[in-house]
């Protein structure tokens, strides 16, 4: 049986997407980017490299795949880290592969997760004018850490790890701003197809310019400097930082 933090209260916020950009509307009204949104065009030469060799129909597939199988597994552990065995159960019907990764998960989830604050909560920074959607901020190993799970075809090398690494020390920094919770570890636990199960335990403080980095990439990006909603009477600017 998992333990939930009590006390931990964050507004929902609803995110929307325009234009291939990921925004979400603060309870102050301002919009920003999610961190992935932020990321996506990050370190992409190899991705484009592979899509380019094997076309586009076959990157598709692999990509939705991918993506459902890891969407999948993500479900199964927020319903058992939620004590929901019964939706676990019940999710397992049609989804054997990605039921069978999650139960390599399992026996690591049961070891190192302590008390858990939040699951699949949504986060925004107005320091950084960032925000999105964390998949668990929990006590791992007895400190606690923001815990974001991946499924992959094969074993990941810690250098393909790096946007994830950036995306959970931002989710860090959200939660510190919203909560006054101090958060340096970053946990990134992945599932292979061959049941290998990889932890990769990280301190955000070693992924906080990184960040700057790319936020001041995408803010200097013109294009992305005011996003329409609506009519083209109706355009919101996005609080823009001070970079450039």
């Amino acid at each position: 049986m998992f333990i939930h933090k009590d006390g931990i209260s964050i507004p929902e916020i609803k995110a929307e997407t325009k234009d291939g950009v990921r925004l979400y509307k603060t309870p102050e009204g301002q919009l920003y980017p999610s961190i992935t949104t932020v990321l996506k065009n990050r370190n992409k030469k190899g991705l484009h490299e592979w899509r380019e060799r094997v076309g586009d129909d076959v990157a598709n597939y692999v990509s939705r795949k991918s993506a459902t199988r890891g969407t999948q597994v993500h479900h199964f552990c927020e319903d058992y880290l939620n004590n929901d065995l019964e939706k676990v159960e019940e999710h397992k019907k049609g989804r054997f592969l990605s039921y069978c990764l999650f139960s390599q998960l399992k026996p690591v989830l049961d070891e190192k997760i302590g008390l858990i604050y939040c699951q699949e909560s949504a986060l925004w920074s107005d320091k950084y004018r960032l925000a999105g959607r964390v998949d668990c901020i929990a006590e791992y190993d007895d400190e606690i850490a923001v815990i974001d799970f991946k499924t992959s075809t094969k074993e990941r090398e810690d250098a393909w790890n790096e946007n994830y690494y950036i995306q959970a020390s931002a989710y860090s920094e959200m939660f510190y701003e919203r909560t006054g919770i101090q958060i340096n570890r970053i946990v990134i636990l992945v599932v292979t197809e061959d049941g290998t199960v990889q932890q990769f335990i990280k301190d955000k403080k070693d992924y906080l310019l990184h960040l700057d980095k790319e936020l001041e990439r995408y803010y200097n990006t013109d294009n992305l400097k005011e996003i329409s909603q609506g009519s083209d009477n109706n355009v919101v600017r996005l609080n823009m930082p001070d970079w450039g």
